[in-house]
């Protein structure tokens, strides 16, 4: 199963859990059985059925550029980041 690491501010939800075991082929399936697991989880994520701008997903160290439709193995390794600009 993919394995999702929970930044430290969603922590609350999933119990003071750092890393989750989830379900799913894409992103969006894994944020859905995130959400199933852990009510609150999607909104965290997800705004108007996309990601949050700003937040990255990286899926097995590579930045995920289908978002939502990113496909995921069943060893995947998922993060959510939030996106980091400079000047």
């Amino acid at each position: 199963m993919p394995e999702v690491w929970i930044p430290p501010r969603l922590q609350e939800l999933t119990n003071g859990k750092q890393q989750v075991q989830v379900s799913g082929a894409t992103v969006r399936q894994v944020i859905n059985d995130l959400d199933a697991q852990f009510p609150g989880m999607k909104d965290e994520l997800c705004l108007d059925g996309d990601l949050y701008p700003g937040l990255a997903v990286i899926v097995d160290g590579e930045t995920a550029n289908l978002g939502l439709l990113e496909r995921v193995q069943e060893n995947s390794e998922i993060h959510f980041l939030p996106a980091i600009s400079g000047g």
